[in-house]
Order: C-alpha cells, then sequence, then structure tokens
C-alpha cells in the first residue's frame, strides 16, 4: 500500500472535536492556529520554491518534449496550488479535532485482509513510499525529545494513552501523509512528486523542530503536564553482572528510563547515580538547561554516548596513541598547579567565551582559548587552577585536528576565521562527547566540514564569481551555532541542514559550469584540428611549387580560416569539403598559369563570404588568389589588403594559443604520460604551488588525445586562467615524474575534516615510533 491509498496514522471521525470540553477545545484551538499557520507559510513558500525548479529545469531542458512536460507539470500546479493548501490545511485541522476518537491498532487492521483489494503496486508507488517513510523517520530521530512529551501531553487531552512518534496527529508521518493526500491530482508526474518531497524535507521540515517545541511550550503555559521531562534512570551493576551474569528483571526495567513531570521526589535520580559523561550535558545552569517551556536539555543522541563497537574500539585507539604520546612528551601544565576544573565549571567557563563581547579579542587557536579559560578562572578564584587529563588531551586533539585543516585552508581567509568561531563551540562538544573525533557522522563534525570545505573551495578572496549567498549562509550558520548551543547538539544538525541546501546549489552551479567548460574546450580542440587539416589541405595541393609570398599569405590566413569552417560545418567526408579541397588545387594550378575555370573566382568570393568576408574585399582576395601573378597587379593596393587582412580578427585565433614545443621523455617522463592518458575526466590533481609544499587541488575536467591540451578546472567549474607549464598532458607528466604534481587516487576523494583526522593520528603515531625501544616490538 502507497501514501496515497494509506491512512493518517491517526484515523478518527471529523466530528471528534464535539466531545471535548470547552477548556479542551480552547487549548486544541490554539494548537490548530499555531501548527497550521507554521505549517502553511512553509508549504506556500515550498510550492513558490517548486515553481521556481520547475521553471529552471524547463529552460535547460535538451529537447522539446522535456520542456512540454516541466511546462505542463508547471502549469498544472499554478492552476492547483490553492486546493492543495486548502486540502493539507484541512487535513490538519481535523487531526486534531478528531484527537479523541479510537486509535485503530495494526492488529485491528489486518485481522481481515481485503484479498479483492489486492493489486499490484506501481514502482513509482513504492520509491514514493520509500522517500516519505524515510523523511519522517528522519524527522521523528531529530526531534525525539520533544515528541516523546508532545504525544504524552497530548495524551491527556485526548484521555489515551501516550501516543509514539508513528501515530501521533501532528508527528512527522502524520504531516508527511497528508501532504502526500493533498498534492494527489495536483502534481501527477513521478519526478514532481518525489521534487515535492526533497523540498519538504529540506525546507518544510526545516523547523519542525522549533514547532513542536512551541507546541509543548504552549501546553504547557495551559498547565498540561507543565514542567515535564524525560528523566533516565540508570541501573546500577550489580557483581554479577560484572561477572557475566544477566541482569534481572528488575534491573532491565530500571534501565528503560522513564517521562514524569519535574518533581522532586525520590524517583529522580541523585548526583551519585549520574556517571560524569552525562553530568557534563546536564550540569548548565537552569537558564541554560531549561527552554522556554520547562523541558530540561538532555542529550538528543546526535552526539550522544558512543554505542557501536567500532567507535568504541576507534576510542580505545585514540586513548592508547595519547598514552604513547604522553610518554614521548611529558604533559607540562603551564605555571603553578592548581585545583582542577569541574566539567560543569568548565563548561560554564568556555560558554562565557562563546560568545565574547563586542571589541573583546578572540582566541585564535584551541591552546589560545585553553590559555584564556585558565587565566579567567584565576582571575575569580584568585588562584591557579588546571584542567583534567582527559579534558587536556581533548583541547589537544582539537589544536591538532585545526592544524591540519589549516594545511589546506589558508590563514587570514574568510573560512579560517568562521572556523576560529567555531572552536569553543566544537570544544564544548568535544569535552562532552569525545564520539566528535571518530564519528564520522557527527553533527558537529559534519558542519566543521562543511564550513572547512567551502573555505577552501567556494570562498576565494580574489575570485569575484564567488557567490555572496553562500557566504552569507556560512555565517548565519556559525552565529546559530554560537549563540543556540547550549549542550544540545541537535543545534549543529540544525545549521548544517540549513547550509546544506545552499552548499547544494553551489555544487550544482560548479556541475553546470564545468560542463560548459568542458562543452568549450572540446570545441577549441576541435577547432584547432580541423586548422590543421585544413593548413594540410593546402600544403598538399602546393606540393613542390614555389608560391609568390603575397599568395601564400592569403592561403595561411583568408583561405585556411575558410576551409576550417567547412571542414566544421560539414565534416571530411561531405561533398563540400571535397569541392573546397578541389577549389584550392585549382587557386594553385590557376597560380602556376593554368587557364582558370570562370566559375572559380564567384566560387571563391562566396567562400569568403563564409568567414565574414564582403563586398569588394572578397572580390579583392578572390582576384588575387586566382590570378596573384598579374603583370598589373599594384603594389599599393597588395600593401593596403595585407593591412586589412592583419587587422582581421582571425577565426579562433583569440582561443587557441600556440602549442609549446615537445621535447624528448625519458621513461619516468613517458610511464607517467601513458598513466595520464588513462585516467578518467574530472580526477583531481594536487599541484605543488611553493618550496614549502603546499599544494593546490584541480580537476582535470578534460583533455584531448590528439593536441595533448588538458582543461583544468577550480572546485566551482571555473577555468585557470594561469595553467603555464601545465598547458598538455606532457608538461603535466613531467611534473608527475618529478614529484611536484600528483594523480589523488579514487578511494582518497574523503572529506577534508577526515583527511585531517588521518593526519592528527598519523602526528599521534610518530610519537609512538618515537619511544625507546618501539623498533625492536613492531
Amino acid at each position: 500500500m502507497s501514501y496515497l491509498d494509506a491512512p493518517l496514522p491517526q484515523p478518527r471521525p471529523a466530528n471528534g472535536a464535539t466531545a471535548f470540553p470547552s477548556r479542551v477545545r480552547s487549548i486544541i484551538g490554539r494548537l490548530q492556529a499555531l501548527a497550521g499557520d507554521e505549517l502553511e507559510r512553509e508549504l506556500v513558500r515550498l510550492l513558490d520554491t517548486l515553481e521556481q525548479d520547475l521553471f529552471r529545469e524547463a529552460e535547460k531542458a535538451r529537447n522539446a518534449g522535456a520542456q512540454s512536460g516541466y511546462l505542463a507539470s508547471l502549469g498544472a500546479l499554478r492552476a492547483k496550488r490553492h486546493k492543495l493548501v486548502k486540502s493539507f490545511s484541512a487535513e490538519l485541522a481535523g487531526a486534531l479535532e478528531s484527537l479523541r476518537a479510537p486509535v485503530l491498532t495494526d492488529s485491528a487492521a489486518e485481522t481481515t485482509p481485503d484479498v479483492a483489494g489486492l493489486r499490484l503496486v506501481d514502482h513509482s508507488e513504492v520509491t514514493e513510499t520509500n522517500v516519505l517513510t524515510a523523511i519522517a523517520r528522519r524527522h521523528e530521530s531529530r526531534a525525539g525529545l520533544p515528541l516523546l512529551l508532545l504525544g504524552q501531553r497530548l495524551a491527556v487531552l485526548a484521555g489515551q494513552p501516550a501516543f509514539d512518534g508513528s501515530n501521533l496527529p501532528v508527528g512527522p508521518t502524520a504531516v508527511a501523509t497528508m501532504l502526500s493526500r493533498a498534492s494527489t491530482g495536483v502534481t501527477g508526474d513521478v519526478e514532481t512528486r518525489l521534487q515535492l518531497y526533497r523540498l519538504f524535507d529540506q525546507q518544510m521540515m526545516g523547523g519542525y523542530l522549533s514547532l513542536v517545541e512551541a507546541m509543548n511550550a504552549l501546553l504547557d503555559r495551559e498547565n498540561v503536564l507543565p514542567g515535564l521531562t524525560f528523566v533516565p534512570t540508570l541501573a546500577r551493576r550489580e557483581k554479577g553482572e560484572r561477572s557475566g551474569q544477566a541482569p534481572d528483571s528488575e534491573g532491565r526495567e530500571k534501565d528503560t528510563g522513564s517521562t514524569e513531570p519535574n518533581r522532586n521526589d525520590a524517583r529522580g535520580p541523585s548526583s551519585a547515580d549520574v556517571s560524569p559523561q552525562r553530568r557534563r550535558t546536564d550540569g548548565q545552569s537552569g537558564a541554560d538547561a531549561q527552554g522556554s517551556h520547562g523541558l530540561t536539555r538532555q542529550n538528543s543522541g546526535l552526539g550522544g554516548r558512543v554505542d557501536t563497537a567500532d567507535e568504541m574500539q576507534a576510542l580505545a585507539q585514540l586513548q592508547q596513541l595519547l598514552a604513547e604520546s604522553r610518554r614521548v612528551e611529558p604533559r607540562s601544565h603551564h605555571g603553578p598547579t592548581g585545583d582542577t576544573l569541574a566539567a560543569d565549571e568548565l563548561d560554564a567557563a568556555l560558554g562565557s567565551l562563546q560568545a565574547p563581547a563586542e571589541g573583546t579579542a578572540t582566541p585564535r587557536t584551541p591552546g589560545q582559548v585553553r590559555q584564556a579559560l585558565l587565566q579567567q578562572s584565576r582571575q575569580q578564584r584568585g588562584r591557579a587552577a588546571q584542567l583534567a587529563d582527559h579534558d587536556d588531551e581533548t583541547f589537544e586533539l582539537l589544536g591538532l585536528l585545526y592544524s591540519e585543516i589549516g594545511r589546506e585552508l589558508r590563514q587570514g581567509t574568510r573560512g579560517a576565521a568562521l572556523l576560529e568561531r567555531l572552536q569553543v563551540p566544537l570544544l564544548r562538544v568535544a569535552l562532552q562527547d569525545r564520539g566528535f573525533f571518530v564519528r564520522k557522522q557527527h553533527p558537529a563534525r559534519q558542519l566543521l566540514n562543511s564550513i572547512a570545505e567551502a573555505g577552501t573551495h567556494w570562498l576565494d578572496e580574489n575570485d569575484p564569481g564567488a557567490d555572496p549567498r553562500l557566504d552569507d549562509q556560512l555565517h548565519e550558520a556559525v552565529n546559530h551555532v554560537v549563540d543556540n548551543y547550549h549542550g544540545d547538539p541537535a543545534v549543529f544538525a540544525a545549521a548544517q541542514e540549513t547550509l546544506r541546501a545552499q552548499l547544494d546549489a553551489v555544487a550544482l552551479k560548479a556541475e553546470v559550469a564545468q560542463r560548459r567548460q568542458v562543452e568549450a574546450a572540446r570545441g577549441r580542440d576541435k577547432l584547432e584540428r580541423a586548422k590543421q587539416q585544413a593548413a594540410l589541405a593546402i600544403t598538399e595541393a602546393i606540393g613542390d611549387t614555389a608560391v609568390p609570398r603575397f599568395l601564400s599569405t592569403l592561403l595561411e590566413q583568408a583561405w585556411t580560416d575558410v576551409l576550417s569552417l567547412v571542414l566544421l560545418r560539414h565534416g571530411e567526408q561531405s561533398p563540400e569539403w571535397r569541392d573546397h579541397v578541389d577549389a584550392t588545387a585549382r587557386i594553385i594550378a590557376a597560380n602556376r598559369g593554368e587557364p582558370a575555370p570562370e566559375s572559380l573566382q564567384p566560387r571563391v568570393t562566396e567562400a569568403l563570404g563564409l568567414v565574414g568576408y564582403q563586398g569588394e574585399e572578397a572580390d579583392a582576395i578572390a582576384g588575387r588568389l586566382v590570378a596573384a601573378n598579374e603583370a598589373g597587379d599594384d603594389p599599393a593596393s597588395r600593401t593596403e589588403l595585407a593591412v586589412k587582412l592583419k587587422a582581421r580578427a582571425r577565426l579562433g585565433a583569440n582561443e587557441i594559443p600556440p602549442l609549446p614545443p615537445v621535447a624528448p621523455r625519458d621513461a619516468r617522463e613517458e610511464e607517467c604520460f601513458v598513466h595520464l592518458r588513462s585516467v578518467a575526466f574530472g580526477t583531481p590533481i594536487e599541484f605543488n604551488i611553493n618550496q614549502q609544499g603546499d599544494r593546490v587541488r584541480h580537476r582535470l575536467a578534460w583533455f584531448s588525445p590528439i593536441t595533448g591540451r588538458v582543461l583544468l578546472l577550480t572546485a566551482r567549474g571555473q577555468r585557470i586562467e594561469d595553467q603555464q607549464g601545465r598547458e598538455t598532458l606532457d608538461q603535466i607528466a613531467r611534473l608527475l615524474a618529478s614529484g611536484q604534481a600528483r594523480i589523488v587516487p579514487a578511494d582518497d576523494h574523503t572529506s577534508l575534516v577526515d583527511r585531517a583526522w588521518q593526519a592528527t593520528l598519523g602526528r599521534l603515531r610518530s610519537f609512538g615510533r618515537n619511544l625507546p625501544g618501539s623498533e625492536a616490538s613492531q
């Protein structure tokens, strides 16, 4: 069954609102107004974006059939979008109005299968179902805790057991189903519907977490389970568990956690029951720890515990490397030792450094952040303080990671400035959860990588074509984290989600620019080969005959352009090409003294018109091509014509620079040359740019196997203007042979932060190799 056929997760009668007491009806009315206004506004914005996308796709369509399809979808959307919005609003209102209707369980729905209704499911329906299911699950995961609390509160209004995320009347599954139903008949094309769902995921659901929190805040103000919070109760491990015995049933019940109002009763965990790892998440001031509606800010699971065997193993290896590095370079506590800062004190101190006052000098490295917070602590306490060993190691690790990122991101650039502002929130994340270092999907690590790669590839200080909107989006993402991060990694996920759409748009723009550059390069190469073949045809026609100098000039310039254009338009096997080659032979024969046909000069004049020679100028050139040895030829008119030819732009003269000479290659250079000819288009190549070993990465977008010319592009799809020394395969092969360039392997296309982290681990391993006796142990 597809989303088009599936009922809402909570099918209820539409007149359920009549059973509500007046106070409950008033609360539900406020919820309808809050959710309806927010979702309808985002839906209208989504449809506007979809219309723009369809119009752009129609403009870029490669054939009339595809273009008409896009325009038909656009017309249908514009004609019926009001119906879609109205239907979606009615579905949303009905879901809340029928809150007290009985819920159909899965077992009740499946006891009597409708055999007569069985049918083959279309592939497009399966695709839509998978897409919507994935979207709903993703947003249920991101808003897990707020949805849990909202399900508890709505259950109070409904007088039913708590709703889970999939059955919540305003949950992600329900909202996705409402959109699918409302769009039926409005966006009939499968591709258009999938684009609608992608925009729903990226745009409309971007603020869903905030909406759920606002609904919780509204219910909290209306005294519906006020102060509700989720309190996980962790079971203590008994001796039997440590020895491998299974925990008893009571322990299993304790491990499930509880959802209850925030009261100081016996069920709340004491400080002794909470691990230091969790105290780092929750040990904030009351103002920071609670949201506007009284929710306790717990770890959402996005950057929480390390819960996979691979991550635990990676952390164990990291701990071993840190221990080995300490044996080589024992830790030095800069200055006199003092009290060790507790986790909550360290987090609060970093919080004060996260958004410094205007005009205050900001630390530029994690090491400087460490010095600043220790100095601040000394001023507040009146005595020296120090960090715990594991906290000190976290500062060191992030410092090493930033150092490796700085090898690819130049200092003083806008990207480097953004990373400097982000380092304090990253330190707070890493101190709470060391999984940041080993988990590639950690939201804070993903945001760090997005900003670092954008600073490397997209924010070129000297490029006037850089996208200013991306610069604004990057600053907004960093500002969002700096202003709103107080222990919840979901802040990083929200910033990354907002930034991803702009990065995808920039990447798509770069892809389009690359295709255009490749097409232009192929056109230039085709023109160059046509000119070479035209020159060869003229040379073969001349043979051993000595031709006058002026005739040679006319043939090399005007007539070569004519032959090149004819070859480009019609091809080598065309009768037009053979006709013009025959005309070339008759021109040479006429200048040897053989009689020229009367039709030759008109044919030459007409051919010259193909490349822009018109009127008297074309007649003059044609006359001298056919009879360059006439005794009555006027030297003055010949000189004037030569000046005009020199001033005229040649066909492709400004686009095709001459090829550099090719010297013999040695064995290593020849090996690199053969390998280079076999690599795929788009392969990245790193070139040394100075004696310090700094490299720049360009993409080998295309090369000509005939002429050997190459096209190097930046990440934004822009052509490298200064390709001096890197214009041909031969030149790049010599750079490869000398070690001045490197082909990036196919398995080395990792993210910038992943490469920097691997380099960091390499530096830590190098410390271990320097230990006395390490060689003997290996």
